[in-house]
């Protein structure tokens, strides 16, 4: 009996998931989710390193357990949703970028308190959600020149690498310089060069947990030198969500100003293209894609990306996108949304190690290796930039460089699309323009005039 329940239920799933007609099996599956977890669990450790009051936002952070556990929660219900409604094998979890523009361009560079960010990230959400149900996705997409897609990820690529390298304390502040190379022979420098070091090895050697796998080599090695403390324990019961939990539904009416508007603007415009170049990549490389180029199900792919920024952002962090690091899972087979379901299974049970990521957490010199190399993946962009016409050079180049020298991911977002229409006047070919792109020029032009000090 207990047997033949088995079975059925085993020809439900499959059924559901289409394991077999994908040409996949469910030890593969699992295995594929497995691997995904690897690839990305370092966002359990790097993104309270970034948004908790223990790093570099100090008081003006999110309380660091509380992080932890909504970057958990938040990854187990966004990947959910996509493997069980989308069914694609592609997991979700807070975005790198996104979470650094949280922190440092909303919270500490405009003295937004983090509860009222958190609303402009729902808000974001809401409005994400509403544009994946319709067509409007599709005009949207259409309105922004590729060339300056292309730009914003790599630009976020170097504010990223840039955050690490000042993390580590390879770069510091001059003040006759703005910065300067740092003391190389300071303990926690060479302990985050020697994690970088690790995990570029990991990277180049092809190993998919490469970002993990750098960070516990980091961590195990700072443990020995007494660089990095031991942790308090193994395990222990979630905990934090009700400092977090609904700050953003209780903050909603501090969202309609100036300052916010742009901040959403900004979220929107990143995590759209984001969730829909990662959506294409993985889909891509693992064989899902229609003759035509086009995404199945896309409108419930993109639905689900929106609806685990809007779930995130009510437990208590920042947006909640597709992870490229899924394509680690799609290379070890996974084709289906039980490699999605599997991955969700095993940040459930991360979600109980507080401990251990608490201590990786709180040293700036171990996450800091990370965040340069995911620096550098984001900035292959570059390659895929036009620079022999100067009507997308001079906006992209805006675009990227201003990102990490103003240390604002939306000041270099805004200072290219405000150049791109004038040059292409310029150019002659003005009726290219997307009237979208007029819009975007209008108010950021305004973002400057009345919102930056």
């Amino acid at each position: 009996m207990a047997s033949d329940l088995v079975t059925r239920a085993r020809r439900r799933i499959d059924g559901y998931f289409g394991v077999t007609s994908s040409g996949s099996t469910y030890r593969r599956e699992i295995m594929a989710g497995t691997v995904t977890f690897l690839a990305m669990s370092y966002v359990l450790a790097v993104n309270p390193s970034i948004l908790g009051d223990e790093g570099a936002l100090g008081d003006k952070g999110i309380p660091m357990q509380a992080v932890f556990t909504a970057t958990a929660v938040a990854a187990v219900f966004g990947t959910l949703v996509m493997g069980i409604w989308a069914r694609y094998p592609i997991a979700l979890a807070p975005g790198m970028g996104l979470n650094a523009f949280f922190a440092y361009t909303v919270v500490l560079g405009m003295g937004i308190p983090w509860q009222v960010a958190l609303s402009g990230t729902l808000v974001s959400g809401v409005i994400f959600f509403v544009l994946a149900v319709t067509k409007i996705r599709e005009k949207i997409l259409n309105a922004i020149p590729l060339q300056m897609k292309f730009a914003v990820g790599a630009g976020i690529g170097l504010f990223v690498a840039f955050l690490g390298l000042k993390n580590a304390g390879i770069v510091v502040n001059s003040d006759a310089t703005l910065v300067t190379l740092g003391d190389l022979t300071a303990g926690t420098t060479l302990l985050a060069i020697f994690g970088l070091v690790m995990t570029v090895i990991f990277l180049v050697r092809g190993w998919h947990g490469a970002v993990l796998y750098g960070i516990v080599a980091t961590t195990i090695l700072g443990i020995v030198t007494g660089l990095v403390d031991l942790p308090s324990g193994i395990a222990e019961l979630p905990k934090g969500l009700d400092q977090t939990f609904g700050q953003a539904i209780i903050h909603l009416p501090d969202v309609f100003t100036g300052e916010m508007i742009v901040v959403v603007l900004t979220v929107l415009f990143v995590d759209f293209f984001d969730a829909s170049g990662t959506l294409i990549g993985v889909a891509n490389q693992a064989g899902l894609l229609n003759k035509d180029g086009t995404l199945p199900r896309a409108a419930s792919a993109l639905a689900a990306d929106s609806v685990g920024t809007t779930a995130g952002a009510i437990i208590g962090t920042s947006t909640t996108t597709a992870y490229v690091e899924s394509t680690a899972g799609v290379s070890a087979g996974g084709r289906t949304g039980l490699t999605a379901v599997t991955t969700a299974g095993w940040f459930l049970l991360a979600m109980f190690c507080y401990p251990i990521f608490s201590v990786i957490a709180g040293s700036a010199e171990i996450t800091a290796p990370a965040l340069i190399v995911v620096g550098v993946l984001m900035s292959r962009a570059l390659g895929d930039i036009d620079w022999q016409h100067l009507e997308y050079s001079v906006p992209a180049f805006l675009t990227v460089i201003m990102m990490p020298l103003t240390y604002s991911i939306a000041n270099g977002l805004a200072m290219g699309m405000i150049f791109y229409p004038v040059v292409m006047v310029a150019r002659g070919r003005a009726k290219e323009v997307h009237p979208a792109m007029w819009v975007l020029m209008v108010l950021f032009l305004g973002y400057f005039a009345f919102l930056v000090e």
